[in-house]
């Protein structure tokens, strides 16, 4: 039996790396992206927050896409004292890689049920006293609000700053023909879903026999309402995904 595509959903820059690690993998996997990224349409508050980072505490990014947005408007090193807190491991490489000092991120525990707020919560809960830090919520349109919260409750002056706007999915030829594919022949194809976001843009459509692996309890969920069965979990890793594929 042919094993079955993975439709890897992810905004379009970081679908390559993903595609080249499952690849190395032994997956068959296709790129369909269902959120597109786009700058913030007021770079203002972007570079403003930058310029402001030596005086913050905490910067929080909520995806690869706000590291990648905000380091575009970098103007020299990233300040010793300044943490720097994503959720997942994509995230954290980004970081990395703009030069970020490994002791100065911070991510869920390597063994966590799951990669979010809650769980990066328990990592910095105890870090510090947070009463009076500054820090900085560097997100898309809205996310990690449960995160704000918690920070706020324990003290510490919270400022969301929009680097990056996501906007529904801009198909090319290629990528309609895909999506036809997959609709026709869902026994040939399991979907890739870490944004239930990603999910609500195939609204509409008829999923009816459409397999998926979700890499959040809540992606799941939202999976399961829009009529995708079976609906297997996966810490956002392709090692994980790989595994949840054959348990698919």
């Amino acid at each position: 039996m042919t094993a079955p595509t993975l439709i890897v959903t992810r905004p379009r820059p970081q679908c390559a790396a993903w595609l080249a690690r499952l690849a190395a993998l032994g997956v068959d996997a296709r790129a369909l992206p269902l959120i597109e990224i786009l700058p913030a349409r007021d770079p203002g508050p972007v570079r403003a927050a930058w310029c402001a980072l030596a005086a913050v505490d905490l910067a929080v990014f909520v995806s690869p896409n706000a590291v990648e947005h905000f380091f575009s408007h970098a103007d020299g090193a990233w300040p010793e004292h300044t943490l720097a807190a994503c959720v997942g491991p994509g995230s954290a490489q980004a970081l990395a890689e703009q030069g970020v000092p490994l002791a100065n991120i911070v991510q869920p525990a390597t063994d966590a049920a799951s990669l979010d707020s809650e769980h990066l919560w328990e990592q910095l809960s105890p870090r510090r006293d947070w009463a009076g830090a500054r820090v900085l919520l560097l997100r898309g349109d809205g996310g990690r609000e449960w995160l704000a919260e918690r920070l706020a409750e324990a003290g510490a002056c919270v400022e969301a700053v929009t680097v990056y706007h996501r906007t529904g999915p801009r198909f090319d030829a290629a990528e309609r023909a895909l999506l036809d594919d997959v609709l026709a022949r869902p026994q040939a194809h399991v979907w890739l879903f870490s944004s239930a976001e990603a999910v609500g843009h195939l609204q509409g459509r008829l999923l009816t026999g459409q397999r998926a692996i979700a890499t959040h309890a809540r992606i799941a969920e939202a999976a399961r309402a829009a009529g995708f069965a079976p609906v297997v979990l996966a810490r956002p890793d392709p090692e994980a995904v790989t595994q949840a594929l054959k348990a698919v």
